[in-house]
């Protein structure tokens, strides 16, 4: 029998009440209310490499509109080291709330996995895919001491003396090497591997004859070019950059379907709710479809990527095979 009086159950279900909005609030303010309330407070990307370079630079650009967007601040916070290991271990194990993300790339997704098997995470399991954000061709970029004007040549020339080409990367395992090893592959030559920290670093063993040629970054490639300190023979899209609309892509210059770009996009831990990627990716998608935004990134030599979660899922499972390939084909090995 229920010996309560009517004042006393009014009392409890009134204190009840009152528990579940303290309760609610809390969550709101610790950014747990859910999409309908999300972002409620500063959002962290967290950068695999260090400030300055095309990572950071996409990231900042990207960042500061999706800050503008959603009325909360994002900080770029740049963890580098270990080929990009530190910065992807660190969101893998950071809070499922949608308020730390990492940057992804081809490298920290879809090589360095294959490259080293006792990475502390794992690229498909440990993270929920956002969106990719933008692609990045290379440039193909030749000595002005080599014979070669263009592919055809590049490839007649390795040919004819076997061995004997130099090709330079940003460094053993980087995608800069990959693409010199798929190269090498589709053509069908030898070429030795000299291995840089960076691209730049080649330079001017390329302009001297020592290096032959180099895939790398259409941003600080360009400029080399059009000063006429090293030749432009190719772009490794699937289409011509506007960028360079002049040089001809890889595949369209005897090698079909050869295409090695750098990929860009944003990562979660794997546990974050369905809703919130969902959030994050729609406020992404209108980032990138903002015309002014697709101008800033063409101008670092990326094109915007909008698109979804699943898509850039299935990119990351298609390029860690692909390159998986390469790697193992190549006999490429950590220094």
């Amino acid at each position: 029998m229920n010996t309560r009086s009517p004042r006393i159950a009014r009392l409890l279900r009134a204190t009840a009440t009152t528990a579940l909005a303290i309760a609610a609030c809390n969550a709101l303010a610790q950014g747990g209310g859910g999409a309908s309330s999300f972002p409620a407070r500063q959002i962290r990307i967290v950068l695999p490499f260090a400030a300055g370079g095309s990572t950071d630079v996409i990231a900042r650009t990207v960042g500061q509109k999706l800050a503008e967007n959603t009325g909360q601040s994002v900080v770029i916070d740049n963890r580098p080291g270990a080929a990009g290991a530190i910065a992807t271990e660190h969101v893998a194990k950071a809070a499922s709330d949608g308020y730390t993300i990492l940057m992804a790339t081809t490298s920290t997704h879809a090589v360095l996995p294959v490259l080293n098997p006792k990475l502390p995470y794992d690229s498909i399991r440990d993270f929920t895919p956002v969106g990719l954000v933008a692609r990045a061709p290379n440039i193909l970029i030749a000595s002005p001491k080599l014979a070669a004007n263009n592919v055809r040549e590049l490839i007649a020339q390795a040919k004819a003396a076997p061995g004997q080409l130099v090709f330079a990367s940003s460094g053993t395992g980087t995608i800069t090497h990959l693409i010199g090893e798929a190269f090498k592959s589709a053509a069908g030559v030898q070429a030795i591997h000299a291995p840089y920290k960076t691209g730049v670093q080649a330079v001017p063993d390329i302009v001297s004859g020592q290096v032959s040629y180099l895939f790398d970054s259409i941003v600080w490639s360009l400029p080399q070019i059009r000063a006429g300190k090293l030749k432009g023979l190719a772009i490794t899209s699937a289409k011509r950059s506007p960028l360079a609309p002049e040089l001809p892509t890889v595949a369209e210059s005897g090698l079909p379907g050869f295409e090695g770009v750098t990929w860009f996009g944003l990562v979660v831990p794997a546990a974050t709710p369905k809703d919130i990627v969902a959030r994050l990716s729609s406020e992404l998608n209108k980032v990138l479809r903002s015309p002014d935004m697709q101008d800033k990134l063409s101008a670092q030599g990326a094109e915007a990527a909008p698109g979804t979660p699943e898509e850039f899922a299935q990119l990351i499972r298609d390029d860690t095979a692909r390159w998986g390939r390469v790697i193992r084909d190549a006999g490429v090995k950590l220094e």
